[in-house]
């Protein structure tokens, strides 16, 4: 799932260019080329599907060169994770019924890849053999109040646990309960499943997407296809597959895992995921000089001289004549601050 704007990591991701597309921390590769790297050691790369905006193919076509063009589905419009999931489901139903199917954000960091593909031919093998739906749960290591979490029915063993309920984020003293009681896990997004299996949830829980679909499938390979998208999939209902599905289903299942992984959806994830100097404060690009300073990350352009004194616990970012200086404390609010 590549369509999202980023709008949280504001000056260096924008609606025509966000983060998935961007080299976050300062690699030489995008985010989107490091999801598709990752799954190599468990997905054949001629599996690999793209969903996207219809703004940003040229991107998607640049960045990932051996992705058939076919299998990069476009979006007129953003409609959350839902409607994106039934698209490609119902796409690929059409060619391949039997298909069991992982889908991940094109936005995360994961830094064991290794463990990683361990976990996601575990997950696969999973909903192959049983009508299931799974989910990845990370191990938390921390009260994190920026994510959502999912609580299971008992402590982890080793397989995939009944999910017991979806929780929204936490405030802190909540999400210290949540590390103590140790059956709840960050929810990170990834989900596994059968193709039929999906399908007959969609057709279950959300049947006025799935209608929309079924009359979208007889135009899938044909000419017609993005035409028929164009006018069809704004009808969808913007809404997530968590409310759509996750949370109504009674075949839903957990994997709890830990290979190092963050969402990367503020500037303060990021900041936990670079190297640090002796003050905690961590930095991409340009020449930059921090005198008394703690607690900062600091994004600039290449060839760029900065040099901040004096600040603690601060995003300073530049992209494109656009300067961003806001406390990390208040990530939550660029969103807001950017408009």
């Amino acid at each position: 799932m590549a369509g999202g704007v980023g709008s949280r990591f504001w000056p260096m991701s924008t609606p025509e260019c966000p983060k998935q597309f961007i080299d976050v921390l300062g690699i030489g590769k995008s985010l989107l080329q490091l999801t598709v790297e990752r799954f190599k050691g468990s997905v054949p790369m001629s599996n690999v599907w793209i969903v996207t905006s219809v703004h940003y193919l040229d991107m998607v076509r640049r960045q990932l060169p051996t992705v058939p063009v076919e299998q990069i589905l476009l979006e007129p419009c953003m409609r959350n994770t839902a409607p994106c999931i039934a698209y490609v489901t119902w796409k690929i139903y059409k060619k391949y019924p039997d298909a069991n199917i992982v889908v991940s954000p094109a936005d995360h960091i994961v830094i064991d890849t290794s463990e990683f593909s361990n976990v996601i031919r575990k997950g696969l093998d999973f909903v192959r053999a049983d009508n299931n739906i799974l989910t990845l749960g990370m191990m938390p290591t921390r009260p994190e109040t920026g994510y959502g979490y999912i609580k299971s029915t008992e402590k982890f063993f080793g397989q995939p646990i009944k999910v017991d309920k979806f929780k929204e984020k936490p405030d802190l003293q909540t999400a210290q309960r949540y590390v103590s009681e140790g059956n709840y896990y960050w929810n990170a997004g990834i989900f596994f499943w059968n193709i039929s299996t999906l399908m007959t949830a969609m057709r279950l829980n959300a049947p006025d997407l799935a209608d929309i679909f079924d009359r979208l499938s007889p135009y899938f390979y044909t000419q017609q296809e993005q035409e028929m998208v164009n006018e069809m999939f704004p009808q969808c209902r913007s809404i997530s597959v968590d409310y759509a599905i996750m949370e109504k289903a009674d075949n839903a299942y957990v994997l709890p895992a830990s290979f190092g992984w963050s969402d990367l959806g503020t500037w303060g994830s990021l900041h936990q995921q670079l190297s640090h100097d002796e003050r905690n404060n961590a930095y991409v690009g340009g020449d930059i000089k921090l005198i008394e300073s703690e607690d900062c990350i600091v994004r600039m352009p290449e060839g760029k001289k900065v040099v901040i004194q004096g600040l603690k616990g601060y995003i300073i970012a530049e992209k494109d004549d656009r300067l961003l200086i806001c406390r990390l404390e208040d990530e939550q609010r660029i969103k807001e601050f950017s408009k």
